[in-house]
């Protein structure tokens, strides 16, 4: 517990207290803040877009390979957040895979915010996609196999009885995916770069001011702290099996 409590109380003794406010107001700040929201929650609905489904995918139908795919879902939780930059890049960078098909749609991901987005993504996605499959896991049938009974068509029992059912799964994942999100550093910093106003989040904010304004990175690390700890409040009912 040391190990793990240390670090958190030589930030919270580190922190200016009296110029928290200030420090937390300021221009940079306030833009890297934004644009850490926005990425964040852009990269949770692509999240959820591309999650959900497989999920289901992964709890409710067999098909050859599918152990191969929940290991390459799973994958960004053990790769280094570099590592994965560098694999973004070499996927959708201008000599990309698909590269030439992006850049005849003209689209360019690399060193944009919409980069910085699919960066996120990429780290984030997996922690939904666990808390899904593992809630579906979970589910007793028995309410959908009654409304497919009704005369239900598929996708109206996925909306009206599966999704409401697995919701608390799907909110868990949604927090700890966005909390992931908001957090990221190697991915987009590799593949979305660290431009102030267009890329720069929080977490590359922080990394910028600790060596120009040591007092403003501990302000922002203290800030992602707090929403971390907030992110772990609103879950400890469904981790510690208590209601809230």
């Amino acid at each position: 517990m040391a190990f793990i409590t240390l670090p958190l109380v030589g930030l919270l003794l580190r922190t200016p207290w009296s110029s928290l406010g200030s420090l937390l107001a300021s221009a940079d700040v306030h833009s890297a803040l934004w644009l850490s929201v926005e990425c964040s929650f852009a990269a949770l609905a692509l999240s959820l877009l591309l999650g959900v489904p497989l999920a289901f995918l992964l709890a409710r139908t067999d098909f050859p390979g599918k152990a191969v795919v929940r290991a390459l879902v799973t994958l960004p939780l053990v790769l280094p957040p570099v590592a994965g930059g560098v694999a973004l890049l070499l996927a959708f960078g201008s000599n990309g895979i698909v590269g030439d098909a992006l850049g005849a749609l003209q689209v360019q991901l690399p060193f944009t915010t919409a980069g910085a987005v699919l960066a996120e993504t990429f780290v984030a996605l997996p922690f939904l996609v666990l808390s899904v499959e593992g809630a579906l896991a979970g589910l007793d049938q028995e309410h959908e196999d009654v409304a497919a009974t009704l005369g239900a068509r598929p996708l109206r029992v996925f909306l009206t009885v599966t999704v409401p059912l697995v919701g608390p799964g799907i909110a868990a994942g949604a927090a700890l995916a966005w909390a992931r999100a908001l957090g990221e550093f190697g991915a987009t910093i590799t593949f979305a770069g660290n431009l102030p106003g267009s890329t720069q989040t929080l977490p590359l904010a922080v990394y910028v001011l600790l060596q120009d304004d040591p007092d403003a990175a501990i302000a922002l690390s203290l800030l992602l702290l707090a929403v971390s700890l907030a992110v772990l409040v609103l879950l400890r009912g469904r981790w510690l099996g208590r209601t809230s």
